[in-house]
């Protein structure tokens, strides 16, 4: 006999429903600290659900040992919640509870202690990264304003910047000029501590070493695409890799006619564009992905060239870890 439990979880506190058999048997609520009394209420013989939050990694950390089955649960993907008319914890706890004696539930991938904290330090310098695309865009802007054009690539320099604060425009203009410019300085800084963070702690990542071998994988590039990829063993095939990262066409069928469209761009921006990069690289040492992108870029351009290449780079990454043994098997 197996129980199935849903929670709602929030920072503080948790909402539980428990079903056996098709019934509800308990409902009930306790604070975060209370872990270890409702832990005595679960066993090898419970499945647990629990939508993927901001402090899901700990929460299912304390509980895993147990429990038989841990599942978390995509929010985006599952919008009976979301959707639902009727928005309480006890709903909600109740109909995680539910569909997941039902197995209908769609999962997320739970990483490494390790994994889930580069993959946080990636999400956060691509926000950063965004920032700072943002405030040059204001600078050009506010030069473009005043008849001023400034190549869009040298306010990546610190030469660039020096050029931008050299025209005087006017008081306010000048002012607004200089709080930008020194943001994009501090930003500049905090993204290179983070990229410093990314390779020292990303090196000692599982099956870092093998992609390293790679020809174009650099340590960031290796740091980046691990903590998105996390177990290899958990991806089927390269094909089931490529959906994960978002790498594979939109495909639409409607009766004989199929369509296939741009890519679905699913996961992490940050893999993908560190994928492109690592290809584009490693095709100046392979012969082989040279005359592949050739052949591509002649046919549908550069840009899908290279969305084709690091498709087929991506291979490459699959098999070298799938079939390196220091990359281990995660244990059922």
């Amino acid at each position: 006999m197996t129980n199935f439990v849903g929670v709602d979880l929030h920072r503080n506190n948790f909402t539980y429903c428990i079903r056996v058999n098709g019934e509800e048997r308990k409902i009930g609520k306790c604070e975060i600290t209370e872990l270890k009394g409702f832990a005595a209420m679960l066993g090898p013989n419970t499945a647990m659900a629990v939508e993927a939050t901001g402090n899901t990694f700990m929460f299912c950390s304390s509980l895993r040992a147990y429990v038989g089955r841990l599942v978390v649960v995509n929010p985006s993907q599952f919008k009976v919640i979301s959707m639902s008319t009727k928005k309480t914890d006890k709903h909600d706890a109740k109909v995680l509870a539910e569909f997941l004696e039902k197995d209908m539930l769609p999962e997320v991938r739970m990483k490494d202690d390790l994994q889930a904290k580069i993959s946080s330090l990636t999400q956060t310098r691509e926000k950063l990264v965004q920032l700072r695309t943002v405030l040059k865009n204001k600078v050009n802007n506010l030069l473009a304003a005043n008849f001023i054009v400034l190549k869009r690539e040298e306010l990546s320099t610190e030469k660039g910047l020096v050029k931008a604060l050299s025209y005087r425009i006017d008081p306010i203009t000048d002012t607004e000029m200089l709080v930008v410019v020194e943001q994009i300085r501090s930003l500049n800084k905090s993204i290179e501590k983070l990229d410093k963070a990314i390779e020292d702690h990303g090196s000692k990542m599982d099956g870092f070493s093998n992609l390293k071998s790679i020809k174009g994988i650099g340590t960031k590039g290796a740091a980046i695409l691990l903590a998105t990829i996390g177990n290899i063993h958990d991806f089927r095939s390269s094909k089931h890799l490529a959906a994960y990262i978002g790498i594979v066409p939109r495909v639409s069928n409607s009766n004989d006619t199929v369509c296939h469209g741009r890519i679905t761009k699913n996961g992490s921006k940050t893999a993908r564009t560190a994928l492109v990069q690592c290809a584009l690289i490693a095709k100046r040492y392979s012969p082989y992905l040279n005359a592949f992108h050739e052949s591509v870029k002649s046919r549908r351009g550069g840009a899908k060239a290279n969305i084709a290449l690091a498709r087929k780079f991506l291979d490459i990454v699959y098999k070298t870890l799938k079939t390196q043994p220091s990359h281990r098997k995660r244990k059922s």
